[in-house]
């Protein structure tokens, strides 16, 4: 996981600003500029009444006409050039995010037990992009020109100035209101709509499984329950918004008449002129303007600013990046020291006080019964649950001193719930490498024995295997996973239950393939719940409850488990009949 997610969340912030520094400072000039322009309008007006009506003028009518329209056109440019540079904006921040975000949903499931359906990540950047590419953005930049508009009501007039500052604080206070009322809701929001998306795209991977057994109505009654606390909430943040928006709305309308109000009683009273008090109502209705919009797109502001914090987070729970120093590829040893393992987020140990070596072109076969820890030390071995007690070494360097990357060069697992991914059966094996060799690709097939078989297929290794592998049956998948463990001859081979969906053929393929990573001087690890997944290993450790009760070579450590005193038979059903 290499990108400048790895520094410090205050860090990568700044640089994220500071590389944005320029596109900030050009959007803060050009609003600078268009809110000059934007006085169009009111001295417009002012010059209409105060110099065109009274002098009877159509020439200097036409020209300040003229004028105005150019402004007018000038402005409207800018604030397209203006949305336009908060797009670039929107982009650049999910440029520097994207890789940490993608590799967010790589780690953290093996890392920490994440709420609702773990792609908030995801929303929470589309979130921010979306925002940063919106009208809220703009306000923000408006805002600040308020003083000086207010400033120029006081110059008309200090009763106008007055008005415009009263129901500007009072549109203020709205602003404190909106944020006070939202902010919950915003964050309930979120923690909602993960789990209501959570539990929709379990029931679609599910879908065979509800619609057999017809449970569905049951997981609707759960969707409904889910669902209302969702549309609850969306009611409450939507009426809250909408109502502030609303009264911000009424509020600004009331104000220009009010000062309109004023203006014409300065007017009676011979204090100002009639384009000063139709100036004045354009000049606050402008002034308050941004105001009204930021209530407006206060739901949007307070849930981009919730996932722009999830984000900083994020990016300090990402491990260090690009190690200085490239460790060479392992070539002679796996060593497990007194290992101990949890699940993530949690610190029961499942797998306590492991220690085994193996040496180049050795095998080991872990078994024992069910909820031993067998898939929890397989995961602990290839660096997927770092260890809260002990090191995994290869080649005597821990798996933490080695680049993520890189590591995943020289392991090959095959998981004992097989996943495909949706592409090619080519793509699949060479892990999407877009510049595998055809001829790696061909080698580790005929490794795992599923040459012949993918040539079968009409498209070959070219076949679509759909989503999950879908297209794929039990044991195919299972094989071409094999196939996909074994891809570019890595050194250590975890199989975590590889023959749970093989018939005679693929077993003796597995064992083959097993005899080869072997030949080849690499070290393989085959949990085992089936005797004929062991035919190829030359050790055996036998876990119980989480801890090592045999180590050592296959019939020695088999001949002792299954004898029926000492101290419990840990051997599957089975195993005498294959010995």
């Amino acid at each position: 996981m290499q990108s400048n997610s790895s520094k410090p969340p205050q860090v990568f912030l700044v640089a994220v600003l500071s590389s944005l520094k320029k596109a900030l400072l050009g959007i803060g000039v050009t609003s600078a500029i268009v809110n000059i322009l934007a006085l169009t309008g009111s001295f417009f007006m002012l010059q209409v009444y105060d110099r065109v009506i009274p002098g009877r003028s159509l020439p200097t009518l036409i020209g300040l006409g003229v004028v105005a329209a150019t402004l007018y056109a000038f402005q409207g440019i800018l604030e397209l050039i203006r949305s336009m540079l908060l797009v670039r904006v929107g982009l650049s921040v999910d440029e520097r995010f994207g890789e940490a975000v993608y590799d967010s949903l790589i780690l953290f499931p093996s890392r920490m037990q994440l709420p609702g359906d773990g792609l908030q990540s995801v929303r929470d950047l589309d979130t921010v992009r979306g925002f940063l590419s919106g009208p809220g953005p703009t306000a923000l930049f408006d805002i600040p020109w308020m003083p000086f508009y207010l400033g120029l009501c006081f110059l008309f007039h200090v009763w106008i100035g007055v008005t415009a500052l009263a129901g500007a604080l009072m549109l203020v206070g709205l602003t404190i209101l909106a944020e006070h009322k939202s902010r919950q809701p915003a964050k309930d929001g979120a923690k909602i709509a993960s789990e209501r998306t959570a539990l929709a795209e379990a029931t679609r991977r599910n879908s065979e499984a509800v619609l057999a057994m017809g449970f569905g109505h049951l997981l609707g009654t759960r969707w409904k329950e889910i669902n209302s606390r969702y549309l609850t909430n969306h009611l409450r943040s939507s009426r809250v918004t909408g109502t502030l928006a609303t009264l911000s709305r009424i509020l600004r309308m009331m104000l220009q008449s009010a000062v309109l109000a004023v203006g014409a009683i300065l007017v009676i009273r011979q204090e100002a002129t009639g384009g000063i008090m139709i100036a004045s109502s354009i000049l606050v209705s402008r002034a308050l303007a941004p105001v009204e919009l930021v209530i407006g797109q206060w739901k949007g502001f307070s849930a981009a600013r919730d996932s722009w914090s999830r984000l900083i987070k994020l990016t300090q729970l990402m491990p260090p990046g690009e190690r200085e120093v490239s460790l060479p590829s392992p070539s002679r040893v796996l060593k497990a020291e007194n290992i101990h393992l949890a699940s993530p987020g949690s610190k029961a140990a499942i797998v306590r006080g492991v220690s085994f070596e193996l040496g180049a072109g050795e095998a080991v076969g872990v078994i024992g019964p069910s909820a031993s820890g067998k898939s929890s030390l397989a995961r602990g071995l290839v660096g997927l649950w770092l260890p809260v007690a002990g090191t995994v070494r290869l080649d005597g360097a821990a798996l933490t001193q080695w680049d993520p990357r890189a590591l995943g060069r020289h392991i090959g697992y095959l998981p004992q719930d097989v996943s495909l991914l949706g592409g090619s059966i080519a793509e699949n094996i060479s892990r999407f490498d877009p510049d595998a060799p055809s001829g790696k690709i061909i080698e580790a097939a005929k490794a795992a024995g599923v040459y012949d078989m993918i040539v079968q297929f009409p498209d070959g290794f070219e076949t679509k295997i759909g989503e999950q592998g879908s297209a794929l049956s039990g044991g195919q998948r299972q094989r071409i996973a094999l196939a996909r463990a074994l891809y570019d001859d890595p050194f250590l081979v975890v199989l975590d239950e590889p023959n749970s969906n093989l018939d005679s053929d693929g077993e003796a393929a597995l064992s083959r393939a097993i005899l080869g990573i072997r030949a080849r001087g690499g070290v393989a690890v085959v949990i085992a719940h089936r005797p004929s997944a062991l035919a190829a290993v030359d050790k055996v450790l036998v876990l119980a409850n989480g801890q090592v009760q045999a180590f050592g070579p296959k019939d020695e450590v088999l001949k002792k488990a299954t004898q029926p005193s000492p101290p419990v038979r840990l051997m599957i059903a089975g195993e005498e009949a294959a010995q």
